[in-house]
Formats: structure tokens, C-alpha cells, sequence
């Protein structure tokens, strides 16, 4: 792989409130000089809703030396809204690469599941819940298609209008994205029990289409099986209008297989050709861990993040920083270091 990177969360905002109450400049410095040195990632995709945020977080990686992939996400927003956030992006971006940093734009991501107008439901929950549903979804892939390529198109022109650096997309399979308005093809790729027997030979098959290919995503919950679930591992968590509440039920830490959930799929993609990785991700910071009380409480089972965030106090590891490693930490470090 050229490019060995990590997803960083600046706070996805919907209903108007980030999912990252603290964004404190010396917390994310601190940050992205441990993705550099310490998880030896040469790259770093910052995702999330408010450009400010995002700005500031691909400034103090740039200033590393890290290659950012500058990734704007928006949550349940109009067609006119997504363009707005993408063009202030974009030429936030533009700024950035002309400083000398080396940017990659990546417009949007999962846009069908994350935003209303190209699959039917009247929320995020609904539209992902149609991924168990196979008869359903397969009548919806052509229109989502349909759909999304048309908005890519005007997204795209937007985007350019603006940044003169490589431009690309976070898909989901199902949305069938026509790459040829890209420089490069990038995936939110998860295997699960579903896929598992075909995982490998699927990557082998994107890396074919003659494109640079990225997985813009991919990465497993900290809980006992999770990696079955892939992508869905976030179903356990019951929710309310400001975020996650706890979990449904109990379930067992499995830091152990969440780390070999992350080497087994990046053996895959270096042995597949895959050209750029971003493990999702450093640490999703509302789905805090709660060692004490009732096993539900304890959001980080369901987190995706290769550390566990605290809501009320540092970390041991990192003086200031507000969470502590996993074993998936130290997995993607040495297997980044190595390679």
C-alpha cells in the first residue's frame, strides 16, 4: 500500500449537534502527531460536518507532513445543502494544497444511506435497515444509482470548480458509482459472515478496473462477534435525538478480535492491490467507555475506534489526551510499521 492512513473524527453533526461535544486545537495536535509517529500513517482522512473543524485538524496534519484526505460528511441534508458544505470544502482545500500540502478531496461519503432524496426512508435508521432486506434493495439498486451519479455529477463540477487536486467519493457497493469523473476509486469496504468466503476475490476485482483504489473505511466494534456484523456492528446501540444512549443488551469486550479483524482485512488489501487504507478510525468520541456499572452503559463495545474514549477524564497513556489504546492500536501499528 502507498498510502497507510486512519479516519479522524471532528464530530458528525445532525440535528444541529456534533457527536464531538470538546474540540480542543492542542487535543487534535497531540493526535495527529501520534497517527504519525506512533501508528506510523502516512496519511489521515478528516471526516465530519463543520468546516471549521475540519480546517483546523488538516492544517495541524499538514503541518506533519501527513497527506489529508479532506473529507466533508454531511448527515440528513438536501441536495443544495451537501453542495454548499462541499464548495466552502473545496476551497478550504484548494488553500491548503497551494500551502504545499498534499490534499486529496473526497466528496462526500454514503451519501444514498446518510442523506435523504436517493433511497426510501425518512431517516439514516431506516435506509441502512433496508441492508437487511435483500428483495428490497436489489428493486432500489438502479434508482439509487441513477440518483446518486446524477448528484456526483453536479458535486464533482462543484468541487473542481474549486480544487485542483485529485478528487474522489466514499461509496457504498450498492450505490454503483461511475468512476469516470474521478481520479481515483475509493470504497467504505467491510467483510462480514455474509461475504466472508468471497472478500478476498472481491478486492482483487476492484483493483482491477485500472484506477488507483482506496477503502476509504473499513474496521470491526469491540464487541464478541462483531466483525460478523461488519459495517452494522453500531445496531447494538440504542439512540435518542441526541445521540447514543446504551446499549441493548450485554455484550463481552473483544479487543482481541477486533485487532484480528483489522490485520486479517489489511492482509487482504495489500495482497489485493489496494493502493490507499483508512481504518475506521482513532476514536469515536460519543461512544464513550464505562467500565463500572451496568454493562450497557458501556458505549465503547459498539465503538469502532482503535481507542477508548472517557467523557470526564484524560487517558494514562497520552498526558491530556481523553482516551487510552485497544489492542487494535498496537496491531495497526505494528503492521503499518512493517509495511
Amino acid at each position: 500500500m502507498r498510502t497507510k492512513g486512519i479516519s479522524y473524527d471532528t464530530g458528525f453533526i445532525r440535528n444541529g449537534i456534533s457527536s464531538r461535544t470538546r474540540f480542543d486545537p492542542e487535543v487534535v495536535e497531540r493526535e495527529m502527531r501520534i497517527i504519525r509517529d506512533e501508528l506510523h500513517c502516512n496519511a489521515v482522512r478528516i471526516m465530519g460536518g463543520d468546516a471549521d473543524r475540519i480546517e483546523l485538524a488538516a492544517r495541524c496534519a499538514a503541518a506533519l507532513g501527513l497527506e489529508i484526505w479532506y473529507s466533508p460528511y454531511p448527515l440528513e441534508q438536501t441536495a443544495e445543502e451537501m453542495l454548499e458544505l462541499f464548495a466552502d470544502c473545496a476551497e478550504r482545500a484548494e488553500r491548503l494544497r497551494r500551502d504545499g500540502a498534499e490534499v486529496v478531496f473526497v466528496t462526500g461519503a454514503e451519501l444514498s444511506l446518510m442523506n435523504p432524496g436517493f433511497l426510501p426512508g425518512a431517516d439514516t435508521a431506516e435506509r441502512v435497515a433496508l441492508l437487511a432486506r435483500p428483495e428490497q434493495l436489489r428493486e432500489q439498486l438502479g434508482p439509487v444509482s441513477r440518483r446518486v451519479n446524477t448528484f456526483l455529477g453536479r458535486a464533482v463540477a462543484a468541487v473542481r470548480a474549486r480544487f485542483g487536486g485529485r478528487v474522489t467519493y466514499a461509496a457504498v457497493p450498492l450505490e454503483r458509482v461511475d468512476w469516470e469523473p474521478f481520479d481515483l476509486v475509493s470504497l467504505d469496504l467491510y467483510r462480514d459472515a455474509g461475504t466472508a468466503d468471497r472478500f478476498a476475490a472481491g478486492v482483487r476485482g476492484l483493483t482491477a478496473q485500472g484506477k488507483p483504489v482506496a477503502v476509504t473505511e473499513f474496521g470491526s466494534a469491540t464487541y464478541r462477534g462483531a466483525g460478523d456484523h461488519g459495517a452494522r456492528g453500531l445496531d447494538i446501540v440504542e439512540y435518542d435525538a441526541d445521540g447514543p444512549v446504551r446499549l441493548d443488551g450485554s455484550y463481552q469486550r473483544d479487543e482481541a478480535g477486533q485487532a484480528a479483524y483489522l490485520r486479517e482485512l489489511l492482509e487482504a488489501f495489500d495482497t489485493g492491490g489496494i493502493d490507499a487504507t483508512f481504518v475506521f478510525t482513532l476514536a469515536l468520541y460519543d461512544h464513550v467507555h464505562r467500565p463500572h456499572g451496568d454493562p450497557r452503559d458501556d458505549l465503547d463495545l459498539a465503538s469502532y475506534g482503535i481507542t477508548k474514549t472517557y467523557e470526564d477524564h484524560p487517558g494514562t497513556t497520552h498526558p491530556g489526551v481523553p482516551w487510552d489504546p485497544k489492542e487494535a492500536f498496537f496491531t495497526l501499528a505494528e503492521y503499518y510499521a512493517a509495511h
